[in-house]
């Protein structure tokens, strides 16, 4: 994790095979399925192939444009994944066929097997290397009417496993006040109950198809460190991500951009806890986006 925040892919890489070779033939079945290692090191060229997605959905999302690389080599790439994805992978270049995970044995003939963020390591993947042109996620937009005003995609929560990924919902005020900006909440869950009223519009939809519609139809999607923003970033949406101060090894230290998707740029809290100035940051920046797009329209 110390490489990979570094940006030192190589180093991870060379613990990751004395990993590989210090469990080679260990079982791992009796592990939660998140931290299960699957591959065992071997070359997986003419290999029919099961990727198997066993981490979040937005690790799923995010590490799914490696089909198309492991497609050129593989004899078959068959993706065992969530199937609340099943709709938009089928968008993906390079997946030959989908299966619906489930807690059970996967009901197909294969040769080899990998989980799908282990596909980083299987390339040997640098920085520079990473396989980032977006779109590779595909979705119609939707419908939404156009005023004039800048439409803004808002998410404030993450899953419970992590609460410094989160912001308080209070905290999304001030973004409520541009004149130039409409806020679509694509927030999910219980979280929505804690909306402040005034802050938007709910836009959003607990099916990830017509929510990768909704985010295709506006200028930009506000949200912190969850599977919104690998969506957004996979269908080539602008994304600004919302980082806490310790920030998860993939968005690395001191960036403001992301080398995983070209849409992305990242907001960091400049000290733990400190999601005030992330927001007046963004408050400031969504304001000169508006005025920018007025700019524009009235030439």
């Amino acid at each position: 994790m110390r490489h990979m925040r570094r940006g030192d892919f190589a180093a991870a890489w060379a613990v990751s095979d004395r990993l590989i070779r210090e469990r080679a033939g260990a079982p791992a079945e009796h592990l939660p399925r998140h931290q299960q290692w699957v591959w065992d090191g071997r070359p997986l060229a003419g290999k029919r192939v099961l990727v198997r997605c066993y981490h979040g959905l937005g690790d799923t999302l995010q590490f799914i444009r490696y089909a198309r690389p492991l497609h050129t080599t593989a004899a078959e790439v068959v993706v065992w994944a969530q199937p609340a994805l099943l709709p938009l992978l089928a968008t993906v270049e390079g997946i030959d066929r989908l299966l619906p995970l489930h807690d059970g044995p996967p009901d197909v003939d294969h040769d080899a097997d990998v989980e799908v963020m282990e596909l980083a390591h299987v390339f040997r993947t640098t920085v520079e290397t990473i396989p980032a042109d977006v779109p590779y996620l595909h979705a119609k937009p939707a419908r939404i009417e156009r005023d004039g005003r800048l439409h803004v995609g808002i998410v404030w929560r993450a899953g419970d496993w992590d609460e410094r990924r989160s912001i308080p919902a209070a905290l999304l005020e001030p973004l409520a006040d541009l004149p130039d900006v409409r806020l679509h909440v694509l927030q999910r869950g219980p979280a929505l109950a804690r909306m402040p009223r005034g802050v938007g519009i709910e836009s959003g939809s607990d099916d990830v198809m017509a929510a990768a519609g909704v985010m295709r139809a506006l200028d930009l999607v506000v949200t912190v460190d969850s599977m919104p923003a690998h969506l957004a970033g996979a269908l080539g949406v602008p994304v600004w991500t919302l980082l806490h101060a310790d920030a998860d090894w993939r968005w690395m230290e001191g960036r403001g951009d992301s080398p995983w998707y070209p849409t992305m740029r990242l907001f960091r809290q400049p000290a733990p806890g400190d999601w005030p100035s992330v927001i007046a940051r963004v408050r400031r920046e969504l304001r000169a986006l508006a005025a920018a797009a007025r700019n524009d329209s009235g030439r």
